[in-house]
């Protein structure tokens, strides 16, 4: 298993400063991967509703109050590779995970 996200700072647009389980950091632009793309991600295009982001403990990824959330791999390999925008990474890497819908 890569590190874990163990903090996360808003710098300005859609910019996100990561702090990992081994110390590195590094910064991600997400707005290609949010402005746009409507559906979960809309509420994210308020940069306010953005700035929510925070860990979560569990899963050390970023979550967004709508559940939204990233592969926390991939936002390592994305710091590591020294890229600064989720755009260069795949579609299929970067789907948020769903909220489960329990059953009655």
């Amino acid at each position: 298993m890569l590190p874990r996200i163990t903090s996360v700072s808003y710098l300005d647009g859609y910019r996100l400063k990561l702090r990992f389980t081994n110390k590195r950091e590094g910064i991600i632009d997400f707005r290609q991967k949010i402005v746009g793309r409507g559906g979960v991600f809309k509420p994210l295009e308020e940069i306010d509703f953005f700035k929510k982001v925070v860990v979560d403990p569990i899963s050390g990824t970023l979550i967004w109050p709508n559940e939204v959330d990233f592969c926390p791999d991939v936002l390592y390999q994305l710091v590591t590779s020294k890229a600064t925008s989720v755009a260069q990474g795949t579609d299929q890497t970067l789907t948020p995970r769903q909220p489960e819908i329990a059953s009655a």
